[in-house]
């Protein structure tokens, strides 16, 4: 394992926050967990972390940072497979690796940020598909027990954005491996939104209708369509989306309704209303707003660090601004789907000890 101390956590966090870590393990096997829980001189509390995606740190970590460098890819079967990844794996790079073996799952995903481990936690989402469809078994660490466990999907509690991992047993187990249940078949998963329309026009009607389409030509697709929505990671720093689409009683939604009746919308099976936050925010005026050092995507789900120099404070700041103004215009509160890590510690580059 690698330990560090003080790591300037810039490169660690896709908003490119400015914060520091009192220390920093990377590990590289489920063995070297066990020896992790058992050091004394770590400074607690421990938070995982993948690519550092999902996250926005609201000041320095006095804890310790684990950060898995487990990687590898295992595949078993023919028509259908499964296929065993590292926690520690690049989602995308995992999309890159079934799609060019022609395997049918998770195209659909493909561009999200992060690591494997990380998708089973957040059960992450686009386009139509969750992970949790094609998961078949996550393998985790107990840091309770402190032995190996295993679960099912079922098992998982999984939701919208929401698993038990980051739920009532968040900081108990720890995903070393996931499992995912494959297919040669042919299975695109089009109907979403304008999935089908980009494919068509990527790839003419043939490929759909006389099934010619390949897992390679719709991920191909899916990331043309990212690309355009969201800011590249080079230019701005952000999380992705950064609320949750906010599920809304059936009263709820014809009192919107009645006053914008274009309101796109998706009824539930429990009877509940799922009204896109991206739509909420973009009425609210906040589409391509600017503010200082930050602002609000195109995409208006996604919050950016414009300048490169933004702190927490001004993101949360924007946050709260963005939230108060749909709840007074719609009478509903967004939820942040970002974790906010709140452990607070003196700010180590003011010691000195980070430059």
């Amino acid at each position: 394992m690698d330990i560090n101390s003080y790591v300037d956590m810039t490169p660690f966090n896709t908003f490119g926050m400015k914060v520091s870590a009192a220390k920093m393990v990377d590990y590289y096997s489920p063995e070297e967990l066990h020896q992790i829980y058992d050091m004394e001189d770590l400074p607690k509390p421990f938070l995982h972390i993948g690519g550092g995606s999902n996250i926005l740190f609201t000041n320095d970590y006095s804890g310790t940072i684990l950060h898995s460098r487990i990687r590898f890819i295992n595949a078993d079967g023919e028509d259908e497979v499964s296929v065993r990844v590292g926690a520690g794996v690049p989602w995308d790079e995992f999309c890159d690796w079934c799609a060019r073996r022609a395997l049918w799952g998770p195209e659909n995903l493909s561009g999200i940020p992060g690591e494997v481990g990380a998708a089973a936690v957040q059960n992450i989402g686009a386009y139509g598909r969750e992970v949790c469809e094609i998961i078949s078994t996550v393998e985790c660490y107990d840091s309770q027990t402190r032995k190996m466990v295993a679960f099912k999907p079922s098992e998982c509690g999984y939701g919208y954005r929401t698993s038990i991992f980051k739920g009532k047993e968040k900081g108990r187990y720890v995903v070393t491996a996931v499992s995912f249940a494959l297919t040669t078949q042919y299975d695109p998963k089009l109907d979403y939104g304008n999935v089908k329309e980009a494919v068509v026009a990527a790839c003419g009607h043939y490929a759909v209708y006389e099934k010619a389409l390949t897992p390679s030509k719709v991920r191909k697709v899916i990331l043309s369509i990212r690309d355009k929505k969201l800011p590249s990671p080079k230019e701005y720093g952000s999380a992705g989306s950064f609320y949750r689409n906010p599920f809304v009683t059936k009263e709820k939604y014809e009192k919107i309704a009645s006053e914008y009746p274009d309101v796109p919308h998706f009824e539930m099976p429990d009877g509940k209303v799922k009204i896109p936050a991206a739509w909420m925010i973009d009425q609210c005026g906040w589409k391509n707003y600017r503010e200082g050092n930050v602002g609000v995507w195109s995409q208006p789900l996604v919050i950016i660090n414009a300048s490169g120099k933004a702190t927490p404070l001004e993101i949360m700041d924007l946050e709260d601004k963005i939230t108060a103004s749909v709840q007074k215009k719609f009478g509903v509160t967004l939820e942040p789907e970002v974790e906010h890590i709140y452990n607070q510690s003196e700010n180590l580059f003011e010691t000195g000890l980070l430059g």
